[in-house]
């Protein structure tokens, strides 16, 4: 599989200062997909905002991979930070290196499932405009999920705005 747009911005946007706490964040707080979360700032990015319609066709797409592939791979991962019994996390860091590596391809399949659901144009807005349809595409998926931790996602809205002002 070829590293697509989505992927390169996921990455690059994710190695921001304080991201990966604040997605970590909503994903264990508020049951939010990351990659659903990327995915909808990446088409912020690119002007485009999606409907409600639209948000739940996503994270209906998104929760078969998440549920039956990604969600188990991170259980174990986290599993083998701890001592399980006789095995220790020193003995079993390889192993948990390479789920680590398995769960990012799994994440890069769902991201590549994901890039070709909604289509969008090649313009980019202003950069006001893209964060404005960030809140938007996030305000729409909020409402799949409830409630977001707002201090977590003013963190990820302050730093899409910076990236977006830096590209």
């Amino acid at each position: 599989m070829s590293e697509s747009d989505l992927w390169r911005f996921s990455l690059r946007f994710y190695r921001r200062a304080g991201v990966a706490e604040a997605c970590l964040r909503l994903q264990d707080e508020a049951d939010v997909d990351v990659n659903v979360l990327l995915y909808l700032l990446y088409l912020a990015a690119r002007g485009r905002e999606v409907n409600a319609d639209e948000a739940r066709r996503i994270e209906a797409v998104a929760a078969v991979w998440r549920n039956a592939v990604v969600v188990p791979l991170r259980e174990i991962r986290r599993k083998l930070k701890l001592p399980l019994g006789e095995f220790e996390p020193a003995v079993t860091s390889n192993l948990r290196d390479d789920v680590k590596r398995i769960e990012l391809a799994a994440e890069r399949i769902e991201q590549h499932a994901l890039e070709r659901l909604i289509a969008y144009g090649s313009a980019q807005p202003e950069v006001g405009a893209r964060l404005a349809l960030a809140r938007a595409n996030i305000a729409t998926y909020a409402a799949l999920l409830g409630p977001l931790p707002g201090d977590a996602l003013q963190r990820i809205l302050d730093a899409f705005a910076q990236y977006q002002q830096s590209g």
